[in-house]
């Protein structure tokens, strides 16, 4: 008798030690997510999402400027942050220095000519 119940203490204390089958905070899946979700996450990628952007329109997973920071940080290929639930890390292309270079002076010619309606606060913009 004192065995059997020992035997089934250490069975049901065990399963204490057991991980769960299902994560505690398992990660919201869209139905939608952005043109590139799970694709090249690239300067290519970047520069299509940003022409179709319409900073008139409010923010979204298919409409959000891709060149936007937040915090220091560049958004996913859905539009989000690292840090909001949605967040996935995308894939990025190979980089080298020629390629940091000319994507530079893509920047800088973005920054010089804005689309219109994209000042800070307007409907498409993060901030």
């Amino acid at each position: 008798m004192n065995k059997s119940l020992i035997l089934l203490s250490l069975v049901a204390s065990a399963s204490a030690f057991v991980p769960h089958s299902s994560p505690a905070f398992a990660r919201h899946t869209s139905l939608f997510g952005g043109k590139y979700d799970d694709k090249l996450w690239d300067n290519d990628a970047k520069k299509d999402v940003y022409n179709s952007w319409d900073p008139s329109a409010p923010r979204s997973e298919m409409n959000f400027n891709p060149f936007e920071t937040w915090e220091g940080n560049s958004p996913d290929a859905s539009g989000y942050y690292p840090g909001e639930g949605r967040y996935k890390d995308p894939m990025r292309g190979d980089v080298n220095f020629a390629i940091m270079m000319a994507e530079r002076a893509e920047s800088e010619e973005r920054a010089a000519n804005p689309k219109a309606g994209s000042e800070p606060g307007c409907p498409g913009c993060r901030t």
